[in-house]
């Protein structure tokens, strides 16, 4: 453990009333770097959300008390910054000047001889890399463990032409689909070779609403190859870890029971059509599909109130405010943003809290409030294609329902074959709480309302 130096801590603020610990995801400011004050410091990865962690106040940041990945309790210094008091001061007794604000002074890894993490690379890194044909295992690292960030590529493209025809390149194909990991991050940090991300393939039509390929999760890898027989590490992350530790609590407290229904949305798809373009026009935003269901399944809620409610051992309590949990799912994780109070929302409301809660999610900008206080849970599946799923219950809720993809099916109309648009709803519940029966009537009730939608429908 390195001494502790002189300046001003900064300690885990207290986000939240059941906050005790956060975890570093990851430092965006390093040793050396000048900083202003709210300038965010690095990631914290809570049991909800992933936060930035501004800085309180102006200085160099002259050390890091946590690394990247560790976990420190509320209250608990994380690093420390000399301010620009302390360090002319210091600069006055010791004839030695200290950088001027805005100036920045990067610390060689090579001082401190660690290089453990030399041969890993962030997402961030690989593609500004692959944008300037830079081998990143050739650039002197100034981050810790002398790893390589965004910061050293951007001055060693400053310093001069990249390698051109030097800079190894090849293109391989991801191994594991299923799991979709980035083979190319893995060989680059097991053979000093840098490989670029394997070209995209054309966008996907399957399912109605299904307009992009579903993005790939940026992972990782350890440079360490297993037995030679190209299996690979992969660090499981403070957010993964997390969701692991959920699912495994709510698989095991919970007796799970699953029912599934069809839906005609041949209405609902004609609608949709005959107003996104208006909508986009007056919004700005999609009109999507999900807005439409979030309201027909408030409007079950309210005729069956048990769906909303938790267990509590020797009690159920059922909620009054209807509080829908989204399930957004980002290119590493799935986190459950909550729109509150949906009940007093129209449709275009929804859809509107729908588009914000999602983009917040996919760049991280997601508070803790933006997270708590969900009563029940919906999941749009149907986004990448899926037509039938067993949730697991986002505990510690009642229930959770996906909506799947949105399929053309020849049907059976009064003896009569059509070609509708059909759609699965599938609700995974707590047999504590609810029944076959309950749910069944719920689940009646939520496709009465989608086939209710017709040309008449108001969104406001």
């Amino acid at each position: 453990m390195s001494e502790r130096k002189q300046g001003t801590e900064v300690t885990v603020p207290h986000l939240a009333e059941s906050l005790v610990s956060a975890t570093v995801g990851k430092w965006l400011k390093q040793p050396g770097d000048y900083i202003e004050q709210y300038d965010v410091l690095c990631e914290l990865i809570t049991d909800k959300v992933t936060v930035e962690m501004p800085s309180p106040v102006e200085g160099r940041l002259v050390q890091l008390l946590a690394a990247d990945g560790e976990t420190a309790a509320v209250g608990q210094a994380i690093c420390i910054i000399e301010e620009p008091q302390t360090a002319s001061a210091d600069g006055a007794g010791s004839g030695v000047s200290e950088p001027a604000a805005g100036e920045i002074a990067v610390r060689s890894a090579d001082a401190d001889g660690d290089q453990s993490m030399r041969g890993r690379f962030s997402p961030a890194v690989l593609r500004l890399a692959a944008d300037h044909g830079i081998n990143p295992s050739e650039v002197k690292g100034s981050g810790l463990g002398g790893r390589v960030t965004r910061k050293d590529i951007e001055a060693h493209i400053a310093s001069g032409p990249a390698a051109g025809p030097a800079a190894r390149t090849t293109q391989v194909q991801a191994p594991l689909a299923a799991a979709a990991v980035p083979r190319d991050a893995a060989d680059s940090a097991d053979s000093g070779v840098f490989v670029p991300n394997p070209p995209k393939v054309p966008v996907r039509s399957t399912g109605i609403h299904l307009s992009e390929n579903p993005p790939l999760p940026k992972i990782e890898v350890e440079g360490q190859q297993l037995d030679g027989r190209g299996e690979y590490l992969i660090d499981v992350t403070p957010i993964r870890n997390t969701i692991a530790s959920r699912m495994r609590q709510s698989v095991t407290e919970i007796p799970h029971a699953w029912t599934m229904i069809e839906v005609d949305v041949t209405n609902l798809v004609l609608l949709r059509n005959k107003l996104k373009g208006e909508f986009m026009r007056q919004e700005g935003i999609n009109l999507t599909y999900l807005a439409f269901l979030l309201k027909a399944v408030v409007n079950a809620i309210k005729d069956y109130p048990i769906m909303n409610s938790v267990w509590a051992v020797d009690k159920i309590i059922v909620k009054r405010d209807i509080n829908l949990s989204l399930a957004v799912g980002t290119e590493d994780f799935v986190v459950t943003p909550v729109i509150k109070k949906a009940d007093q929302k129209n449709i275009a409301g929804l859809a509107r809290e729908i588009d914000e809660l999602t983009r917040k999610a996919r760049a991280g900008k997601l508070s803790l409030d933006d997270m708590q206080g969900g009563t029940f849970t919906v999941n749009n599946t149907g986004s990448f294609g899926s037509i039938l799923s067993y949730p697991i219950i986002n505990y510690p809720q009642a229930a959770i329902l996906t909506f799947e993809s949105i399929v053309k099916k020849p049907v059976v109309i009064q003896d009569m074959i059509a070609v509708r648009s059909m759609v699965n709803l599938c609700l995974s519940l707590d047999h504590r709480i609810l029944d076959g029966v309950i749910c069944g009537r719920f689940l009646q009730r939520v496709k009465e309302n989608l086939e209710g939608y017709n040309q008449d429908t108001k969104l406001y």
